[in-house]
């Protein structure tokens, strides 16, 4: 039966409110976020990689030295999220990262743009983890991947609206006396400025500040959310080194890290190079495109990963999560990528790359309900930051080596080999976790009606 069966009327109106004003608020945030760290992927293409006579290795290393940054600060960001809470936290990364995306509109050199980019990764330093964490503390687990499945989708429609959006701003070469790569620049860093300085009145830290919550709302999350805590690794560790051992010592944590290495890989070496692909079609295939052409053929992908990303993670609502929500789309995403370049056509191409993305987005949100159903308080903040550090070295390994396979080997075929190679053993890790724990490799989290309240992957502590 659907986890709709066994709910309350007060679980349903609280878990329908929290999807209708909360969730699409933090997406909106995730959607600005993704947009900036990606926007490099449409300048180089066009224009910035001619102006700054940029080789592939260097704009791979440009495009990954982001996550160095965010590595630096990603831990004890969330840590100080978990202190002095999401609201002023999220706020205070948005609008600094905002300032530093708006400084790329005058970029003239290589080294700046060097700088710039480290300079981004460690102003949006923790935003993601900690917005997993904000989101998993708002909802017990049984609706967990539901609603990080609708914040999820902010992802995936970054790039079915933002690659039009920033195809549009580059045709408007000249507007100020900049190019138009500039003008991108300079309109989307604009938003997350915006946005940080309303998410500072706008968002509340926990249900029980939440005005536009019942009484009984509150009291149903909060009773349901600290029934959940207790008998969790952390739940006595909520201060300084304990959490952090309680996180750092745990082997789940670290295993679940490298799996999500593997679909961060091929996640980024996509949304990094994409554009760049594509417009080597016009050589490879002897055609030409403008610049609104690449735009709408970079976002073909990733509608219909949209599309898979909401029915997948309703369906592990539904039946609860299994390891093979998490493995079947690794091992397709790893198949089909390296596939993708050995088509005859473009059309081809792009479709074995829509399949690729479909699995990797399907997965993430599933993915990312797993850690919270072990970790709790600050243990939580420092493991979730954990894995997704794992996930920010792959992105930095990703765009660097991509680039850089690229100069050595005069094509992507090597390249999208290796994003295989990981995505693949993410399968292998995950299933391993499951067989290891001594459980059935159905069973990775139970959440939904399907998975109750049990506990996600026990490996070994």
């Amino acid at each position: 039966m659907g986890a709709d069966a066994h709910t309350t009327p007060v679980e349903r109106s609280a878990i329908k409110k929290i999807s209708i004003r909360l969730v699409p608020f933090v997406a909106l945030m995730f959607f600005v976020n993704y947009l900036d760290r990606t926007a490099i992927s449409f300048a180089e293409p066009n224009g910035m990689g001619d102006d700054l006579a940029l080789t592939a290795a260097q704009f791979g290393f440009a495009s990954g030295i982001f996550f160095l940054g965010y590595i630096v600060l990603e831990v004890p960001s969330n840590m100080a999220l978990h202190r002095f809470g999401a609201r002023r936290w999220l706020a205070r990364i948005m609008v600094t990262w905002g300032v530093v995306s708006l400084l790329f509109t005058w970029v003239d050199s290589t080294g700046q743009l060097y700088v710039l980019r480290f300079l981004l990764g460690v102003a949006e330093a923790g935003f993601f983890p900690g917005a997993i964490l904000f989101l998993s503390q708002w909802v017990p687990g049984r609706h967990r991947t539901k609603i990080l499945g609708l914040f999820y989708l902010a992802q995936p429609l970054t790039t079915v609206l933002g690659a039009p959006l920033a195809g549009w701003l580059i045709g408007h070469h000249g507007l100020f006396g900049l190019e138009g790569w500039r003008v991108m620049f300079l309109f989307v860093s604009i938003p997350a400025i915006v946005l940080g300085i309303v998410a500072w009145f706008y968002l509340s830290d926990r249900p029980a500040e939440a005005k536009w919550l019942t009484p009984a709302e509150q009291e149903w999350l909060t009773t349901k959310l600290e029934e959940e805590s207790e008998g969790k690794t952390g739940a006595k560790a909520n201060h300084g080194k304990d959490a952090l051992k309680a996180a750092f010592t745990n082997a789940r944590v670290w295993v679940l890290g490298l799996v999500y290495f593997g679909f961060i890989y091929g996640l980024y070496a996509l949304a990094f190079f994409l554009p760049t692909i594509i417009s080597g079609f016009q050589e490879q295939y002897d055609t030409t495109f403008s610049v609104m052409d690449k735009a709408w053929i970079t976002a073909i992908p990733y509608l219909p990963a949209a599309v898979a990303l909401f029915f997948w993670t309703r369906h592990a609502t539904k039946h609860g999560t299994r390891t093979w929500h998490i493995a079947g789309p690794a091992i397709v995403g790893g198949v089909s990528i390296p596939l993708a370049l050995y088509m005859g056509s473009p059309a081809a191409t792009v479709a074995v790359i829509t399949i690729t993305a479909c699995a990797i987005f399907a997965a993430l949100p599933v993915f990312w309900s797993v850690p919270s159903r072990f970790l709790t308080g600050a243990a939580a903040a420092a493991g979730i930051a954990l894995i997704n550090t794992m996930g920010n070295i792959a992105g930095f390994g990703a765009s660097y080596f991509t680039g850089w396979i690229r100069d050595w080997t005069g094509s992507y075929y090597a390249s999208l080999y290796v994003v295989g190679f990981f995505m693949l053993l993410s399968a292998v890790l995950i299933i391993s976790l499951a067989a290891r724990d001594g459980r059935t490799t159905d069973q990775v989290a139970g959440d939904g009606d399907g998975g109750g309240d049990r506990e996600p992957v026990e490996a070994a502590r």
